[in-house]
């Protein structure tokens, strides 16, 4: 998986249609996620589409499989797990992940139906982070 820095570079030289290719890229470059694992419990709430993140590893690595059935918002789902992927759980929930999307500007970029449960993506990760940490 890229790193959000070169997510970054990139997407900050595209217009707008590239944007969106580049989030659909970005969807297609997820890690598989086992059909299995798709389920209520790994369901985000508030989601415009469907979008199911799971949390691995240990306190030492996070790492997550996501998957979305929206090709943007898969993206946009990369963008997050890009943002904590394999990084130390005690990092993961001190972290602003949302102050480390702010240059994509998502909002302005697309709609607010795009966007509106990347909070809840977000507060799903710290607290799975925020879990693991303190055991």
């Amino acid at each position: 998986m890229r790193s959000l820095q070169d997510i970054h570079e990139e997407y900050d030289f595209l217009d707008a249609d590239e944007r969106y290719r580049l989030l659909i890229e970005l969807g297609r470059e997820l890690e598989e996620m086992p059909a299995a694992l798709k389920t209520d419990a790994t369901l985000v709430r508030g989601c415009s589409a469907q979008v199911w993140v799971y949390p691995t590893g240990d306190s030492e690595k996070l790492h997550f499989l996501a998957d979305s059935n929206a090709a943007i918002t898969k993206g946009i789902v990369a963008l997050v797990v890009s943002a904590v992927q394999d990084k130390p759980a005690e990092e993961v929930a001190a972290m602003d992940v949302s102050a480390a999307l702010e240059p994509f500007d998502l909002k302005n970029q697309l709609s607010s139906n795009r966007t509106q449960g990347v909070p809840n993506m977000i507060a799903l990760v710290r607290e799975h982070a925020a879990r693991i940490a303190s055991a």
